[in-house]
């Protein structure tokens, strides 16, 4: 399954992350302290569901050898005045797609592998190494 390593010195907040053979960076925006030299955390975890969003639905489509010429994925989360938390998924198909296609590509879209481990919460245990 997936890994990933984190490492912040003392420059605040920029973090190295090393996940697949990869690099990035993470930082908060200069508002939060850092300096922006990278995606914030939350950025971070809707880049993660709309990137799985995408490719699940590409691979469905491809699979039905549907029309689909292109889909985009706009995320936005936020907390309501009660501290309860949301992200509200819009989808953009493009191609020739009749009505019932594309309700099959909504209702796929919420059963994504990154959508379904948010909808149902996962057990974190952490430890000291």
């Amino acid at each position: 399954m997936a890994r990933a390593t984190a490492h912040i010195g003392t420059e605040a907040y920029a973090t190295q992350i090393e996940t697949a053979g990869r690099t990035l960076i993470a930082d908060e925006p200069e508002g939060n302290g850092g300096k922006n030299a990278g995606l914030a955390p939350y950025d971070l975890l809707l880049s993660s569901l709309s990137a799985c969003t995408a490719i699940t639905l590409r691979m469905y489509a491809d699979r039905k050898q549907w029309p689909m010429e292109s889909a985009e994925v706009a995320l936005h989360f936020y907390r309501d005045d009660t501290g309860k938390e949301f992200i509200d998924r819009t989808l953009l198909l493009s191609g020739p797609l009749d009505k019932d296609q594309i309700a099959r590509l909504l209702d796929v879209s919420e059963r994504t592998p990154v959508t379904k481990t948010l909808k149902q919460g996962l057990t974190i245990k952490t430890s000291l190494a």
